[in-house]
């Protein structure tokens, strides 16, 4: 069975939802043409927003092999991020309908 951990992007203080939807839609475009063995990485993403401290929030369950290259990415792309706890491990069932979809691939 594949595990998976919880990576939280996050918005800058100041980023209205839209424009950190806008910036999140560009990063994982950027990933899909030129990573697409890492995108195929990403299961699952949190169907809503969440505000936290200010920002806006967004999760999603990557398998614990690919979180090396998307961490990487997201340096590179200026997309900040909660720490990653890669010891807190999920299952893909535990990325149910209606708080996740599935990412197709």
């Amino acid at each position: 069975m594949t595990d998976y951990v919880c990576v939280t992007l996050v918005s800058k203080p100041s980023e209205t939802a839209a424009a950190f939807q806008s910036r999140l839609y560009a990063f994982w475009t950027h990933v899909l043409r030129t990573k697409p063995d890492d995108y195929e990485k990403v299961y699952a993403e949190s169907s809503r927003f969440a505000a936290e401290n200010g920002c806006m929030t967004r999760q999603y369950f990557v398998e614990v092999d690919g979180i090396s290259a998307l961490m990487t990415e997201l340096l590179a792309q200026g997309i900040d991020f909660r720490p990653i706890d890669s010891d807190d491990l999920y299952s893909k069932y535990e990325a149910t309908s209606p708080d996740w979809f599935q990412l197709e691939h």
